[in-house]
């Protein structure tokens, strides 16, 4: 039998979703197109794939006329023209959605995808819009804007939130680059790939997919800061946003820009901050998020996501869970010892039977100590 697909629900969804919605644009352009063109006409068959003449207004975004049908902000977000781009984007889904869904629950990643895909259509339509209306030139065919760029960028800003640190290797380790350095490669290829193929869009909706995606995890979700002292028989705290430094705007570029761009952010933050438009974060707040930032890095790729599993990452992640287990073994044995000198102890108070010795603090760090050498 072949081996089943796990996929968490949304995920799915948005697979099946981008799948059905991209062989129907396909099928409909390719019927506009066959019934357009002549018989004898010359006209390369693949054309209606990339022609914006054959765009359908009511599945993808097309400035001039899908005005008319609203729910194209969601639709074009989801559909992509060719093969190559399909298939590249399903992956994305799949890998980044799977994960992200198990890490964050369902209701998040809902929130997340609708927020990174509908908000960079709609300023890219703005956009397009007002160029059009200041150039007074609006083409008989627009460019559609449609696609997973903005999905994609966002999707690589959330890695670098989780695992910065980590370490992908191509071509046999001849390139190795940093997580955290993906988001402003990516974009960085697409502002190259608009004025060299044509494909202006794919500049705007991977740009403001960056934006969008970082603002959205840095100032407005709701994320609980203490999973991993939880796991240790901690709690957890609620926090709105992600003020850890390991995730300011600065740290996505390498740090030879650091001290031209900080001054600049920080202005812009000020800015911000005087408008209402972010609330600043506290200093206990920073400190908090990058403690957790930083044990989240110590842990390397989850598993959904490596390749292969013997990584440091995976190794460190072990190392940690060991450590859990000797820690909340060595708190059964303290509970076990107090519960027994408590009734050991007679009914009246007196000591007539000597107590049951109970480890003193040096004693139990120094078994806290051990425990973590054993890990």
């Amino acid at each position: 039998m072949p081996p089943r697909i796990n996929l968490p629900p949304l995920t799915r969804a948005l697979l099946l979703t981008l799948l059905v919605l991209s062989s129907l644009n396909s099928y409909l352009r390719f019927r506009s197109w066959s019934s357009s063109t002549p018989d004898n006409d010359s006209t390369a068959p693949s054309i209606y794939l990339t022609s914006p003449r054959w765009a359908i207004p009511y599945l993808v975004l097309i400035p001039a006329q899908s005005i008319k049908y609203p729910w194209t902000f969601l639709t074009s977000a989801i559909i992509e023209n060719n093969i190559v781009s399909l298939v590249i984007s399903s992956a994305v889904v799949y890998f980044g959605g799977k994960y992200l869904e198990r890490a964050w629950g369902g209701q998040e990643f809902a929130k997340f995808v609708l927020f990174v895909t509908m908000i960079p259509n709609i300023v890219t339509f703005i956009l397009y819009v007002l160029w059009h209306g200041v150039t007074s030139h609006t083409p008989e065919y627009p460019t559609p804007i449609n696609g997973l760029l903005a999905l994609s960028a966002a999707f690589l800003v959330s890695l670098k939130q989780l695992v910065p640190e980590h370490t992908v290797s191509l071509f046999n380790s001849l390139v190795r680059i940093r997580i955290k350095h993906f988001p402003a490669l990516f974009v960085l290829a697409n502002m190259l790939s608009g004025p060299l193929l044509g494909t202006d869009t794919a500049t705007w909706l991977s740009l403001f997919g960056f934006l969008t995606g970082w603002l959205y995890l840095r100032f407005y979700r709701i994320s609980d800061i203490g999973a991993t002292e939880s796991a240790t028989g901690g709690e957890g705290s609620i926090m709105k946003g992600d003020p850890s430094e390991t995730f300011a705007f600065v740290s996505f570029f390498p740090d030879i820009f650091h001290p031209i761009l900080a001054p600049i952010c920080d202005s812009v933050y000020d800015a911000l901050v005087q408008l209402k438009l972010c609330t600043p974060f506290s200093d206990s707040a920073i400190e908090a998020a990058t403690e957790s930032a930083a044990s989240r890095s110590e842990g390397g790729l989850p598993s959904v996501m490596r390749q292969g599993g013997g990584g440091g990452g995976g190794k460190r992640a072990e190392a940690e869970r060991r450590r859990a287990l000797a820690l909340k073994a060595l708190d059964q044995r303290l509970n076990a010892a107090a519960a027994s000198r408590s009734a050991n102890e007679p009914a009246a108070g007196t000591s007539d039977v000597a107590p049951e010795a109970v480890p003193n603090s040096a004693e139990v760090k120094n078994s806290k100590a051990a425990g973590g050498v054993q890990a």
